[in-house]
């Protein structure tokens, strides 16, 4: 049996296809224009994704994350498409297609699972991520590996600078009520872990004067609301620069702290900025070398555990994060990995472990032996060829 693979610059795609391969299936490899084609509405991709589905008997299609010409294609040829979400916000899971009856979504975070359950897609599956657990074994870390990426405390992932995000610089027309309300939301949810607030905050006169100064476009095929737009893509960013910030500002006062990012981050004076890692061969090194590894959620994540904190654990790193309300359901806190409730939390919690070497190490070591156990992409995969050839 043939499986397409639509390939893009996502994570994951040679673990993947190496267990879609162990399980017996055949690869075609399609690359993807996930970044410079429109992948929404293209009759010209979609009929040519049809055209290598049936030249090459392909008898299932997979991608990551769901992108609706695809769900298309794969309908027009009675094809199954299955598709495993990481991302979030993913605007493209409000596209009407989703509700097609060839579509088999597995999205990582509960909470939008059961939102789009309750909004009658059938074909959709709570399935958090996993880890490489294999090929991070096979990293040795060498002596040269520790004296680059040694840290009492590192984090990886971007800082959402405003500089950087230019979708900041659109709501600079606000009013002074308008800015000094989101700011206020924006704040307020910085300092919350677990919960969210922000699309509750968008009331209607508050989205009138939104409206005022930005125009939200709309698509043919799109069901989002206006609210979630905003909420997830301006203020749950803000909220997430804010509480980084903050965080880094702290523990950067305290201990050596790493900061793996794309931005420039002279604000942050104490921290060691040491620039992008690879994802498959530096990142896994810099988890294993650091004693503390900090997970701060993007917050237009409900409840999900980010790719981010399963790698971690994955790598025998030590797991420090905010409360997702998707991890006790899969770990043990205190025994698998570590929460804190605020930056000053995170402070007082670093001293500790730092303290306490033995505890920090036996913590780090369970976590391992969880994802290895429990959480890898050969478990990932058989659940997701189960659901889809039993449908």
């Amino acid at each position: 049996m043939k499986i397409m693979f639509m390939k893009w610059e996502s994570f994951g795609n040679p673990y993947i296809i190496k267990e879609f391969t162990n399980a017996g299936y055949e690869i075609i490899e399609y690359d993807f224009p996930q970044k410079t084609k429109n992948v929404r509405a293209n009759e010209e991709l979609s009929g040519d994704i049809v055209k290598k589905i049936l030249e090459n008997g392909v008898s299932l299609v997979f991608s990551f994350n769901y992108f609706p010409v695809i769900a298309m294609a794969a309908k027009a040829c009675r094809r199954k498409y299955f598709c495993w979400v990481y991302d979030s916000p993913a605007i493209l899971l409000y596209s009407k297609t989703i509700f097609f009856d060839t579509n088999y979504i597995f999205h990582f975070d509960h909470t939008q699972v059961v939102e789009f359950q309750n909004a009658g897609v059938e074909h959709i599956y709570y399935l958090p991520m996993a880890a490489a657990v294999q090929e991070y074994d096979e990293l040795v870390v060498k002596e040269q590996d520790r004296l680059q990426y040694h840290a009492d405390v590192a984090m990886i992932g971007s800082m959402y600078d405003e500089e950087r995000y230019q979708i900041f610089k659109r709501f600079d027309g606000f009013d002074d009520y308008t800015k000094g309300y989101l700011d206020a939301v924006v704040n307020a949810q910085a300092e919350l872990y677990g919960t969210s607030i922000l699309e509750e905050a968008l009331q209607p006169d508050i989205m009138q004067r939104i409206a005022e100064v930005f125009r939200i476009t709309t698509h043919v095929d799109g069901w989002e609301r206006p609210e979630w737009v905003i909420a997830n893509y301006y203020l749950a960013k803000k909220a997430t620069a804010k509480a980084r910030r903050e965080l880094m500002e702290l523990l950067s006062r305290e201990f050596d702290v790493a900061l793996y990012t794309p931005e420039a981050t002279a604000h942050l004076t104490r921290v060691r900025n040491m620039g992008c890692v690879d994802y498959y061969k530096e990142a896994p090194l810099a988890m294993k070398c650091a004693k503390i590894n900090i997970n701060n959620t993007l917050r237009s994540i409900p409840s999900g555990i980010p790719l981010r904190a399963m790698d971690i654990m994955g790598c025998g790193g030590f797991l420090l994060t905010n409360y997702q309300a998707d991890f006790p359901e899969l770990f043990q806190p205190g025994e698998d990995f570590v929460y804190y409730e605020s930056a000053k939390d995170a402070v007082q919690l670093v001293h500790y472990y730092l303290q306490h070497e033995e505890e920090r190490k036996h913590i780090a070591e369970t976590g391992y032996q969880k994802v290895k156990q429990f959480h890898t992409f050969r478990q990932r995969v058989q659940t997701m060829l189960s659901v889809v050839l039993e449908g």
